[in-house]
């Protein structure tokens, strides 16, 4: 008898056996998926791990419904990565399994799916096929239960799989706004008509057309406001017609281009790519000398030094060899700018990979990659790219590696990107470059003691100065008056002198929303979120009270629920109301907001940022995803709002964090020509960290937290693994977790923090508890992690503590 081992995406540690017939064993593969029944009557795709003869103990292996592959849509390479990743971050390779593969290989039993709209080609669907379509057209959606009660039989997972290649139906979960990108055409005159000689030359060619004379002139006036000129702003200030300009883009004066582009295929322009500098190529020599005898080196450059092109270098050279290469990024938001980079050069070979594309997109990137194919040989994306069916990696770029981003906190696999990557890439013989101006403590002290090589940049690209930063103490602005809303006298005049210039400003304030808190002036109270142990914030846009943690929102009240009263007060602030201020300090200037309200759409960062490059938006406002790479020419000045929200934040990285923040957003000014501006406000302009960031004193800052996670048996010392622990019955939890902790501290005497309360205690109606667990360099990984397992199934053996549920978060930084 023929057995295979599946793999099932559910949190459950062991693999589950099925039987199979001879001709079945003879063509089914590990990596291919089938159709299996498991429980009573719930169907899952479950992937083959192994084929053998050994039957199961303890249970009857059922027989497997059918087969969903022709070949392996996952390779062996992979399989070894999410053993490592479901070992090493103590979660199961089902919950692996559930997390790496597109959502549309995954289908159950209880997958809903709807109809696409618009489709109209029935004539092209077999019998069955019609079935379904025709079953949609009269209900919203079907259930895979209704789909096989349609059809009268259970193997139904061919034909969905057939109905959603042929774009006649999606996965309900997975239903992404159908935006199209708007293009928007500008103008420019051609290169070699923009030297002074040329232009006189220029304008005594067109001595005899009268109006494309006219039309050069007014266009030379516009380009005094130093913004993009549109097709249409042309057309409307000189007063011709688009046929002018249309001969003019003939005669090869004037040229086209669009700034917003679809971001779905994309078509390289040009393969040469820029000469390094000097410091550049220094850089990049020692990278590749580093690579000859380490496998991860990394790229410490001041913001703007240019590494993206060491980066551009160093693919195209990968590519060249016939190498896959991964570009790994904290934000979906950095890859609206990087795109239009990388395509410039391998337009051909690009491929991107995020969560804000459709499941069918994503699937395409799946199997383009999985068959090695051209246009997928370079991968831009988040950290979910790492799970792709990758055969031939040569170089995986990690780019800002200290971003807390990288790190996966729910649900389970709860891994590190950057870290996950460096085994990825030993597994398949590769190098790993990690790039940031502002290191994390642990990559930074990693490369010290030697085990990464260093590379260090400090110069900026064209030998432009670092952004002199400036600190505003508001506690004395206060005092004297000097405020006007939450904006310094002296913000403003920096703000006015870059808007006097045609320049742009950024605005960093780390909180969406109005304010934080809506408090009543009579009794104190203030609302608070009825699943979650925290006040609501007050957005103005809607009118809306909202719980930033749940999602849980209610119309704003107009008195006090407690005492009736109608003194209600707005505490703290964040970027919608500072919006709004700007909009009554600078009337006659573009406002943007980019947050996690304004780019909720597929092409909300596209929108936002495209913006902001045609120099439509005069000062923008947002949270950190502005920190994170964006490179924006004309920004000559960068107000960070409050700087101490940050730093008094319970965490033993909150310097550290703050430090990275407050550097990165800094290095959005002044990135082309002139020297930018940065200003502070603060009410304590002599804490350690803003004295640091003020003088970009890396080194200082790092000795500094080194120091005191040494003391404090911290990182990169000691290694952490957190347990968190969640029910709605506040004495259950309590109670678990005081067994728990006594349980743990018996094994691990005082590396071990709590039972502890979190700041905020209760979330969707689950109360929290969290315990910490501290490991020594010189103690086993190894085998703690066997003891915590131990000591986790002792704990739900216990009746009473068997509902609570049960995370283990390795390296929770």
């Amino acid at each position: 008898m023929n057995y295979i081992n599946t793999i099932l995406p559910i949190p459950l540690q062991k693999l589950f056996t099925y039987k199979i017939t001879e001709a079945e064993a003879d063509f089914l593969k590990p990596g291919m998926r089938v159709a299996v029944e498991f429980g009573k009557s719930k169907i899952y795709t479950a992937l083959v791990y192994s084929i053998h003869t050994i039957a199961p103990e303890g249970y009857e292996a059922k027989e497997i419904h059918q087969i969903l592959d022709e070949t392996p849509v996952v390779n062996d390479i992979q399989l070894k990565h999410w053993e490592w990743i479901a070992k090493y971050y103590m979660c199961s390779l089902g919950e692996v399994f559930r997390a790496a593969l597109p959502s549309a290989f995954l289908l159950e039993s209880e997958t809903e799916i709807q109809a696409v709209a618009g489709f109209s080609k029935e004539n092209e669907l077999s019998g069955e096929e019609f079935l379904i379509f025709e079953a949609l057209q009269h209900q919203s959606q079907l259930s895979i239960f209704k789909v096989i009660e349609i059809l009268g039989k259970k193997s139904v997972f061919p034909i969905i799989k057939s109905l959603i290649e042929k774009n006649v139906i999606v996965v309900k979960e997975q239903i992404y706004e159908q935006y199209k990108p708007k293009l928007v055409k500008y103008i420019r005159l051609k290169e070699e008509w923009n030297s002074n000689d040329k232009l006189s030359e220029l304008l005594e060619t067109l001595s005899r057309a009268k109006k494309q004379r006219e039309l050069i002139l007014r266009y030379f006036q516009l380009q005094t406001g130093k913004k993009p000129i549109k097709v249409s702003k042309l057309q409307e200030d000189s007063n011709c017609s688009l046929a002018v300009i249309k001969s003019l883009v003939d005669k090869d004066i004037f040229e086209y281009y669009f700034i917003q582009k679809d971001r779905i295929s994309f078509n390289g322009k040009s393969s040469k790519i820029k000469e390094l500098t000097e410091h550049q190529e220094i850089a990049y020599e020692a990278i590749k000398t580093f690579f000859q005898t380490k496998n991860t080196v990394l790229l410490k450059g001041i913001t703007s030094s240019g590494k993206t092109e060491i980066y551009v270098k160093l693919i195209k050279q990968l590519l060249e060899d016939g190498k896959q290469v991964l570009y790994l990024l904290p934000e979906i938001a950095l890859t609206t700018q990087l795109i239009e980079r990388l395509q410039y050069y391998f337009g051909e070979y690009l491929s991107v990979f995020h969560s804000k594309y459709s499941m069918n997109e994503r699937v395409e990137v799946w199997n383009n990659v999985l068959e090695n194919k051209q246009k997928a040989q370079l991968i831009l994306g988040a950290r979910s790219s790492l799970f792709l069916p990758f055969s031939n990696i040569g170089l995986i770029i990690v780019d800002e590696e200290h971003e807390p981003s990288f790190k996966q906190y729910d649900p389970a696999p709860r891994y590190h990107a950057r870290d996950a990557a460096i085994v990825l890439a030993n597994h398949h013989n590769a190098k790993v470059l990690l790039g940031t101006a502002t290191p994390s403590v642990e990559t930074y002290y990693n490369a010290q003691q030697g085990k990464y090589g260093l590379v260090e940049l400090n110069r900026r690209f064209g030998d432009v100065l670092l952004p002199e930063i400036e600190l505003v103490d508001i506690k004395e602005k206060h005092r004297k008056k000097r405020m006007t809303g939450h904006f310094s006298d002296r913000l403003l005049e920096m703000m006015n002198d870059a808007l006097n210039e045609k320049e742009q400003i950024i605005l960093f304030q780390n909180r969406r929303g109005y304010a934080p808190v809506v408090e009543c002036e009579t009794c104190g109270v203030s609302p608070q979120c009825p699943q979650c142990d925290v006040s609501l914030t007050f957005h103005s846009f809607r009118k809306e009270l909202r719980c930033h943690y749940c999602g849980y929102r209610q119309a704003m009240r107009h008195n006090c629920g407690a005492c009736g009263s109608e003194k209600l007060n707005t505490k703290g602030f964040g970027t919608e109301q500072i919006e709004l201020e700007l909009g009554e300090l600078f009337p006659n200037h573009k406002i943007g907001r980019m947050d996690l309200d304004s780019t909720r759409g597929k092409y909300g960062y596209q929108k936002i940022i495209g913006q902001f490059e045609a120099q439509e938006i005069d000062i923008l406002v947002g949270t950190q995803m502005l920190s994170k790479g964006l490179d924006f020419g004309n920004v000559s000045l960068v107000g960070i709002m409050n700087a101490d929200t940050m730093l008094n934040f319970p965490d033993f990285r909150a310097h550290e964090r703050s430090y990275q923040l407050m550097v990165q957003v800094s290095g959005r000014a002044g990135r082309k020509k002139v020297r930018g501006k940065v200003a502070i406000q603060t009410f304590n302009p002599h804490h350690q960290i803003l004295q640091q960031v003020s003088t970009n004193s890396y080194e200082e800052m790092y000795k500094e937290q080194l120091d005191e996670r040494w003391q404090y048996h911290y990182p990169p010392f000691y290694r952490i693994i957190k347990i968190t622990l969640r029910h709605k019955d506040f004495n259950r939890v309590d109670e678990g977790a005081n067994w728990l902790g006594k349980s743990l501290t018996s094994q691990f005497k005082e590396n071990v923090l709590g039972p502890t309360t979190p700041a905020i205690s209760k979330i969707r109606n689950y109360y929290i508890r969290h315990i910490i667990i501290k490991i020594p360099q010189k103690q086993a990984l190894g085998a703690t992690k066997t003891n915590i397992l131990r000591v986790k199934n002792s704990f739900q053996a216990i009746k009473e503590f068997r509902p609570i549920k049960f995370n283990i978060d390795v390296d929770n930084y």
